[in-house]
């Protein structure tokens, strides 16, 4: 039986009448991304917005602003385009509230891993880091400083940023805040698989979106989602990974402990009104775990949904926020 959620606030403002749907699509960030507007005018750039979150927070591109930071002397200060500091403010609150369980500070642990841009995971000759290694990583580890009242981002040597975790879902936000200045009102937006949607389609009907599955395992009950003012964000353990000591080595790793998560997590879901929160709470709650994750979510009132490994099946594991958007 199909699940339906939908948000506890609606704005009944429903589009012109005869209004028909504008889509435009493109390439960015190594995917693709997606936009359904209901708009008279012509749409605006979004090629552009996107482009522009690469040119600063790419951590596969050597000039981005991120690529400059990461190679930057020790001792340096640097000042930050106000995107990239919207984005580096949220992470390293999040890294503070989760103990480390999210990092956006690991960059150097994701390539050691071969999940950055350089020595593979899925190219011949990878071979998984040793202990050593790992433990060679984490005892350099050392914090970054942000200003937010300047904007100022401190290199204190060796710290490489990966904001891949939340750069994605931010890109999704810059999309709808850039078609909400152009008056869009109705529109879904997507990048990757992170959406973000407000009002409705000129039928009436609301965006529904499926939310993803684990395609290697027996799947949960469906369930679709109405994304009226709400993003959606979804990390799973089944996008990129490799068999390591007879478990799956995923790209989520614990920054903790510089190695791949192992707590059975196949998948977090979250729902929220920024796609950059949605984004990098459904990494972090991953990392966290069943137990953590889902007390941390319940404490700050994030919907989420947990798809656990169990022996033949999976369990899903939901928030309170969750089930408050299911529909009898």
């Amino acid at each position: 039986m199909q699940r339906v959620l939908v948000p506890l606030a609606i704005d009944p403002a429903p589009p012109r009448f005869g209004s028909v749907v504008q889509a435009a699509a493109g390439a960015t960030m190594g995917t693709t991304w997606t936009a359904k507007v209901v708009h008279d005018a012509p749409l605006p750039d979004l090629q552009q917005e996107l482009d522009q979150v690469v040119a600063q927070m790419s951590h596969w591109e050597p000039d981005s602003h991120l690529g400059r930071f990461n190679r930057a002397p020790a001792g340096t200060w640097h000042t930050l385009p106000p995107e990239f500091a919207t984005v580096i403010d949220y992470a390293l609150q999040l890294a503070r509230d989760t103990g480390g369980a999210y990092d956006p500070c690991a960059g150097a642990l994701v390539n050691l891993w071969g999940f950055g841009p350089q020595r593979r995971f899925d190219q011949a000759g990878f071979a998984a880091p040793a202990s050593n290694a790992i433990a060679a990583v984490l005892a350099t580890k050392r914090a970054v400083e942000y200003d937010a009242a300047t904007r100022r981002l401190f290199q204190p040597g060796g710290v490489h940023l990966d904001l891949s975790s939340v750069a994605k879902g931010f890109a999704v936000d810059q999309l709808a805040r850039c078609l909400r200045m152009q008056g869009a009102a109705h529109y879904l937006v997507e990048v990757g698989g992170e959406l973000r949607g407000a009002g409705v389609k000129p039928d009436g009907q609301p965006w529904w979106v499926l939310l993803e599955g684990v395609p290697d395992a027996q799947a949960a009950s469906g369930t679709i989602a109405a994304l009226h003012g709400l993003a959606l964000a979804t990390s799973g353990d089944y996008r990129r990974y490799f068999s390591y000591q007879a478990r799956r080595a995923s790209h989520t790793l614990d920054p903790r402990t510089g190695f791949p998560i192992t707590n059975d997590v196949a998948s977090v879901t979250v729902l929220h009104p920024s796609c950059m929160a949605a984004d990098a709470l459904s990494t972090a709650l991953t990392v966290l775990g069943e137990v953590d994750g889902l007390a941390f979510a319940e404490q700050r009132g994030v919907a989420a949904r947990f798809l656990l490994r169990r022996p033949g099946a999976l369990a899903e594991v939901t928030t309170t926020a969750y089930r408050a958007l299911l529909q009898a």
